[in-house]
């Protein structure tokens, strides 16, 4: 009977144990995070310098022209990519290209940071995709001053888990890199569709004869920093966002070029 009762008692003191830990960790989660810190390790297990695994799966929404789930950790980001012919006024140039960021779904728990950070995401998103080079804009253009793609960029947060930024930027990466851009005729009447569209019984010539992909230039992928004291986070969860005030996100591209460095929070 004894042999039955010492797994349950052990049990029974490992939930108590765990149970004081997770009360210790919500009540003070500043002294929790220092106390991992002093041991150069994080609450969840990882090092400090270390990052969360990523996965990357390509073509997740059909309906659209390029797209892609991506997972950097607990936090999960939808992009898709469509284009639409537009028809640019005289004086626009064909580098016609908009980016649009929709309210992220998860809450983000930090005291004093904005309500709603998806336009702060995307104007930075769309900055760095603009300045890094990754884009040719004149790609995108059909038929010169009458016609070019117009692309909507649209990334859903799925689960907001700490660095936003970085992955809606992988997730953008690889929308575009999977982005398709379909054939394009031009009727008689001189209106430019998608072949396959409303064409109906209107002549047409084809524009492009074959489907092609988008030739990219230099790839741009961040990082965000937690920094606190004398430690530096990388990747941080939500759970160290919400704690730490100063964050560094970097922007490189795959020739080893700085795109941007943002620093929010701390002392300037």
């Amino acid at each position: 009977m004894a042999e039955k009762t010492e797994p349950a008692a052990a049990a029974a003191s490992r939930l108590a144990g765990e149970m004081e830990v997770e009360a210790y960790r919500r009540l003070f989660p500043l002294a929790f995070l220092e106390r991992h810190l002093g041991e150069s390790v994080r609450p969840d297990a990882r090092r400090l310098s270390e990052a969360r695994p990523t996965t990357v799966a390509l073509g997740a929404v059909s309906s659209a022209h390029g797209s892609a789930l991506v997972r950097l950790g607990d936090t999960a980001m939808l992009a898709s990519v469509k284009l639409e012919v537009m028809s640019p006024p005289a004086e626009s140039s064909d580098e016609a290209v908009e980016f649009h960021m929709p309210p992220i779904c998860s809450p983000l728990v930090r005291p004093g940071r904005p309500a709603d950070v998806a336009p702060v995401i995307s104007k930075a998103l769309e900055d760095v995709l603009m300045s890094s080079g990754m884009l040719n804009l004149k790609e995108l253009c059909l038929i010169s001053g009458k016609a070019s793609w117009l692309a909507y960029l649209d990334i859903y947060c799925l689960n907001a888990d700490g660095s936003l930024f970085d992955a809606a930027l992988i997730s953008a990466v690889a929308a575009f890199t999977h982005l398709e851009i379909p054939l394009v005729s031009v009727g008689d009447d001189g209106r430019v569709f998608t072949v396959g569209g409303n064409e109906g019984k209107t002549k047409f010539e084809l524009v492009n004869r074959e489907k092609r992909k988008l030739t990219l230039g230099d790839i741009p992928f961040s990082l965000t920093c937690a920094l606190h004291k004398d430690s530096i986070l990388a990747d941080p969860t939500s759970e160290e966002e919400s704690i730490i005030e100063t964050y560094v996100t970097v922007v490189v591209d795959s020739s080893d070029r700085i795109v941007s460095i943002q620093k929010l929070g701390g002392v300037h």
